[in-house]
C-alpha cells in the first residue's frame, strides 16, 4: 500500500497505529471519555447521519516525491559546519480519488504523466496495479499492507458505535494541539490494538491521530496526523485538509527532531454516490490492466507515491 494513499484513509478517521501515548503534559479534563465520544459524534454530524452512509467518494491532490528531511552531519566536521542542512523540496501535487464503500471495500487512484496507479481491497484481499514503476500487471497485497488495511473500520470511524465494536475508550487527558486544547483520547480495539485521537475541546472535531509507525533508515518513526479545514457535506463534517508528520528524533547532531510533512488537500466529496462492487475487485483490475498501453516509462521522484 502506498506511504501516503493510506494517509488519505484518516480523513474518515479510519486510521489505527502501535504509537504509544504522547508524552505532554497532562491537564485534568471535566468530561468523562464516552460524554467527549458522544459530543465528538455530534460535531461530525450524529450517530444515524453516519450509519445512514453506505458509500463515499473523494478527490483531490497529494504530494508525492518530496523529500523535506534534512541531510545528516558530516563526521569530523567542526560544531555548526556538519549540522544537517535541509534538503530542496522536490514535491509535486498529484490528481487523486478514492472510492470508500461499507464495509470495507476501497479503491484508490492517482494519476501522474498520463498513467493511472489503482490499488483496490475488496474486503478481505487487495490488489494494486503500478505503471508508475513500469509495473504493468496486477500484484498482491504484502503482508505487511494487509495487516495496515485490516486495522481500518468502518466508514464512520472508530469513535461512532465504540461500544459495539468492542472499543473501550480511556481519557489520558488534555494537551495542546496546534495551539488549541484538545482531549486525548486512548482507544483500545477489540483486537488489543492501542491507537490515539484528539478531539478539539471546542469544536469537538478529531484535530489529531496516531499514524501507523513508517520505516525508514531502518528504524520506525513515530508519525502524527492532523486533521483541518472541515466542511459540511450532506450535514457530516469532513476535513478537506489532512497533512502526516513522519517524525525522525534520532538524527545524531540534529538539535532538534525533525520530520517530513506529506499533504493531502481534498476538493470534491460525495455522500452515498452508486458504486458498483465490481470496482473493488481483482477482475475489474486486472481488466484495466489488460487494457494499457505497453510503453515503458522511467521511474521518476514522483513515482515514490504509489510505492
Amino acid at each position: 500500500m502506498s506511504r501516503r494513499t493510506m494517509a488519505i484513509w484518516v480523513f474518515i478517521a479510519v486510521t489505527a497505529s502501535f504509537a504509544a501515548a504522547a508524552d505532554n503534559k497532562q491537564i485534568p479534563a471535566k468530561l468523562t471519555a464516552a460524554e467527549i465520544a458522544d459530543r465528538n459524534v455530534q460535531a461530525r454530524g450524529g450517530l444515524s447521519a453516519w450509519r445512514a452512509v453506505q458509500a463515499l467518494t473523494m478527490s483531490g491532490k497529494m504530494d508525492a516525491g518530496g523529500n523535506n528531511r534534512p541531510t545528516l552531519p558530516i563526521p569530523g566536521k567542526k560544531s555548526g559546519a556538519g549540522m544537517p542542512q535541509p534538503r530542496p523540496a522536490e514535491q509535486i501535487q498529484l490528481p487523486f480519488s478514492m472510492e470508500l464503500k461499507r464495509p470495507h471495500k476501497s479503491r484508490v487512484e492517482v494519476v501522474f504523466k498520463g498513467q493511472t496507479a489503482i490499488q483496490v481491497f475488496d474486503g478481505t484481499n487487495g490488489w494494486k496495479l503500478r505503471p508508475f514503476l513500469n509495473r504493468m500487471e496486477v500484484e498482491p497485497y504484502t503482508a505487511d499492507e494487509m495487516k495496515t488495511v485490516a486495522m481500518q473500520s468502518e466508514l464512520d470511524g472508530p469513535i461512532a458505535d465504540y461500544a459495539a465494536k468492542g472499543t473501550a475508550l480511556e481519557l489520558v487527558g488534555m494537551e495542546k494541539v496546534e495551539g488549541h486544547d484538545a482531549y486525548n483520547l486512548k482507544l483500545t480495539m477489540k483486537s488489543g490494538q492501542v491507537t490515539h485521537v484528539w478531539i478539539d475541546a471546542s469544536t469537538f472535531l478529531e484535530t489529531k491521530m496516531d499514524g501507523a509507525p513508517r520505516r525508514l533508515d531502518g528504524k520506525d518513526r513515530p508519525v502524527e496526523i492532523y486533521l483541518r479545514d472541515y466542511h459540511p457535506v450532506n450535514g457530516l463534517q469532513i476535513p478537506y485538509v489532512i497533512e502526516t508528520r513522519v517524525h525522525d528524533p534520532g538524527i545524531p547532531g540534529a538539535i532538534m527532531p525533525s520530520s517530513m510533512t506529506e499533504k493531502i488537500i481534498i476538493d470534491k466529496v460525495e455522500v452515498n454516490p452508486p458504486l458498483s462492487d465490481s470496482r473493488f475487485f481483482k477482475a475489474q483490475l486486472e481488466a484495466t490492466a489488460s487494457a494499457k498501453p505497453t510503453s515503458v516509462q522511467t521511474p521518476t521522484s514522483a513515482s515514490l507515491a504509489m510505492r
